[in-house]
């Protein structure tokens, strides 16, 4: 598409023909609340071009604030219990669900960007839909896949990554063995910590709910799942990693603390943009013995859980049709292009239409992977709807509890049993 035929398609046309903002956006400023992205170069892109394009052509100021991931929730409940905050606040996983009661309706912006970029992900708009009603407008999702030393896996063997999950456990012995040891983190954090444990469950056939919405998690195989993390953790994994977030990971990683973690691409990204400075054992450039492979099989198959991203426009904004205009000026091919290129796999668009982006093939081998990673994604709440109940269930961390209970020395029997307890007060 044209330019005049893009501006002519988000409505922006008519607006730089008449000359001037419309009506309703002179003198108004619009607030937009986001996570630091862990590629800085987006927030750089969004803050520096995006934004100031985007006030120029809709004539309205646009403040981006920026704030740790983990602090986001925080801030949406203090705000929808004020009725008071930012018009458009950036939401993680399934948690618009949780924020139905303060969250405007963006259909008609959603039905417009399924149309024009090919349909959503299922988990992308699962994460946003209730029934009819979207009350978030699908933006991005960000792949989880585990980075790893080329070089030390084939110190112990491993020319190419593990294929299940007893042989990853086997390999992580040895090389914790050697001092290399794997990263994770069972802690309270929004990101890798549930994207591990979730996937546990499945892989090992198991889940919170059935289809209908029921909690079934007090099993044999749930059981079995924990007691192949509980081996796996003391086994193979840099235990330090209760106490982690999203960020620790990374810097043991680069650091080379660890030999491997499951993580979004910015390890390698960093890696590759700061080689200068990030080296190996031996004072190479370490992005050169980086490489990436998904959750090895458990006995019912391979799962993950890629994190999908979204904008959710506030009930209590003044500025509701603004802040829709902005987003679906924002979403837009064009607008969001530029910044999809920018984060360079670590994030994906929120519908498939981004497959087929000729970045991909200027990207090195060690991305590819990326580009459908989200294909073989569940979401939380799996096999249930991923509703406000299992938006609360992530919210308490209450499957990654399970787990971290059982690594630190409860039973296996015993902390599933605390979890499936835990799950029946939500699920009833």
């Amino acid at each position: 598409m044209n330019r005049r035929g893009f501006l002519k398609s988000t409505g922006v046309a008519g607006i730089l023909a008449a000359g001037r903002a419309p009506a309703f956006a002179q003198g108004t400023k619009l607030h937009l609340l986001r996570w630091n992205d862990f590629i800085p170069a987006c927030d750089v892109t969004l803050r520096e071009k995006l934004l100031p394009e985007a006030a120029k052509a809709l004539g309205a100021e646009i403040q981006l604030e920026t704030i740790n991931a983990n602090d986001l929730q925080p801030r949406i409940t203090a705000a929808i219990q004020s009725g008071n905050g930012a018009d458009i606040i950036m939401t993680l996983h399934n948690w618009p669900h949780l924020y139905q009661s303060g969250a405007a309706d963006v259909t008609d912006v959603a039905e417009w960007q399924a149309k024009d970029q090919g349909g959503f992900y299922p988990q992308s708009e699962q994460a946003v839909k209730d029934g009819k009603r979207f009350l978030a407008l699908p933006w991005s999702i960000s792949g989880l896949l585990i980075a790893y030393r080329k070089s030390w896996f084939a110190e112990v063997g491993a020319s190419a990554p593990p294929k299940t999950l007893e042989e990853y456990r086997e390999l992580g012995m040895k090389l914790k063995k050697k001092g290399h040891p794997i990263g994770q983190t069972l802690g309270h954090t929004f990101g890798d910590a549930p994207a591990w444990s979730y996937p546990m469950l499945w892989n090992f056939g198991t889940a919170e709910t059935d289809k209908s919405g029921k909690s079934v998690l007090d099993n044999k195989k749930t059981v079995e799942s924990v007691k192949w993390m509980t081996s796996f953790w003391k086994d193979a994994c840099d235990e330090g990693g209760f106490a982690w977030d999203d960020t620790n990971n990374n810097r043991a990683f680069l650091s080379g603390e660890i030999s491997a973690t499951l993580n979004g691409a910015s390890i390698y990204i960093a890696a590759k943009r700061g080689q200068e400075k990030i080296k190996d054992d031996k004072g190479e450039p370490m992005v050169r013995d980086i490489d990436h492979f998904a959750i090895p099989a458990g006995p019912a198959g391979t799962w993950g859980y890629h994190i999908p991203f979204s904008h959710m426009v506030m009930k209590y904004s003044k500025n509701q049709k603004l802040a829709k205009d902005f987003l679906k000026w924002l979403h837009a091919k064009e607008q969001f292009g530029r910044w999809f290129e920018v984060a360079e796999g670590f994030s994906v668009g929120s519908t498939k239409h981004w497959e087929r982006s000729p970045m991909w093939e200027k990207l090195d081998p060690a991305m590819k992977l990326y580009r459908t990673a989200a294909q073989a994604s569940r979401m939380v709440g799996y096999a249930g709807p991923p509703n406000a109940k299992a938006s609360e269930v992530y919210s308490k961390y209450i499957v990654t509890d399970m787990y971290a209970k059982a690594a630190q020395g409860m039973k296996a029997e015993d902390a599933v049993k605390w979890a499936a307890g835990e799950l029946q007060k939500i699920y009833g």
